[in-house]
């Protein structure tokens, strides 16, 4: 056997099984303890934990291998050397994994924010930030804030940032279990207090804050608000956007990522299984030779993509997939 099929035999056997990774939790001062409660997580004993990165490949946060495949390797490593193998042919050619994977656990109202678009003349702005929202779980009267009331201008968000007044102009949206919502580059937006929410966001940090609310920081003192940058990005025109169409019967797709949700009832391979992250939602699914139930992260390798996903304990289980373009 020659040598480049050699190292492909090898690579084939490192990854049959499907692959967990570690879980990298954030205290946030709007965190709380849903990921505990709702999907009994075990979290960092007292802390308000905002946000759990499930699948991160970034320099200060990198997501390590739990499970399925060669344990402690960071997910950059497997980016890297194992591309084809883990995430298949059609892979974008970057130097990390393009996206980043969270659970948010919203207590208290976030931030009013903007992310950039990467379509700003503008420099100096940082990485481009789209993503998307699946509300897991949600409190009576719970919402989530996108876009702007009709109406709203460029003077008028000026004055208002300036006066701090910026509320009366937010879009609110109610929303509930099963609801989502994608949030591109440039939509004003911020979770509102009660909402446990899945993200799935470009491989980006940043964040300008717009607002927020008037409250005080641990410090006692207002937190930073990045005016300028946001009003360099924020797009003023977006004026009182929808919610998505109900998933399951809408796949959601974009040019940096594609998610359905899958209803399990029997032994089944999904399309386009390989190299796909999945989402328990709810029940458990035996996947090989493991098990993953409410809240679990997993990777199915391409090279495992013969796997069945099967219902476990009850008869049916529900799945978010998320597939790269």
């Amino acid at each position: 056997m020659n040598k480049p099929a050699l190292l492909n035999s090898l690579t084939s056997m490192l990854f049959l099984q499907p692959i967990a990774f570690t879980s990298l939790y954030q205290k946030r001062i709007w965190g709380g303890r849903a990921l505990e409660s709702h999907l009994k997580r075990v979290l960092p004993s007292s802390a308000n934990v905002g946000e759990s990165w499930d699948v991160t490949d970034r320099p200060e946060a990198e997501s390590l291998v739990q499970s399925g495949g060669p344990v402690g390797t960071e997910l950059h490593t497997l980016w890297r050397h194992h591309r084809e193998a883990l995430f298949g042919k059609r892979t974008p050619k970057a130097e990390r994994f393009p996206l980043l994977i969270k659970l948010l656990d919203a207590r208290e109202v976030l931030s009013v924010q903007v992310h950039p678009s990467g379509l700003e003349t503008v420099p100096g702005l940082g990485e481009p930030k789209n993503e998307w929202w699946y509300i897991l779980e949600a409190e009576p009267d719970a919402a989530v804030y996108a876009g702007f009331k009709n109406g709203v201008t460029r003077a008028t968000l000026e004055k208002a940032m300036a006066e701090g007044t910026l509320e009366a102009l937010l879009h609110r949206i109610p929303v509930k279990k099963g609801d989502s919502l994608y949030v591109p580059g440039g939509r004003c937006h911020a979770i509102g207090g009660g909402c446990l929410i899945a993200e799935i966001q470009q491989n980006s940090d940043t964040t300008f804050r717009m607002f927020d609310w008037n409250r005080l920081g641990p410090d006692g003192h207002p937190r930073e608000l990045h005016t300028e940058k946001s009003l360099a990005c924020v797009n003023v025109d977006d004026h009182q956007p929808s919610l998505d169409p109900p998933l399951r019967d809408n796949p959601f797709a974009c040019e940096f990522f594609r998610v359905s949700q899958l209803e399990i009832r029997e032994a089944t391979r999904p399309a386009h299984a390989g190299g796909a992250f999945f989402l328990v939602l709810s029940g458990c699914v035996q996947v090989g030779d493991s098990q993953f139930g409410l809240g679990d992260w997993f990777l199915l390798p391409a090279t495992a993509e013969s796997l069945l996903i099967a219902p476990s304990k009850e008869s049916r289980a529900s799945l978010l997939q998320v597939n790269l373009p």
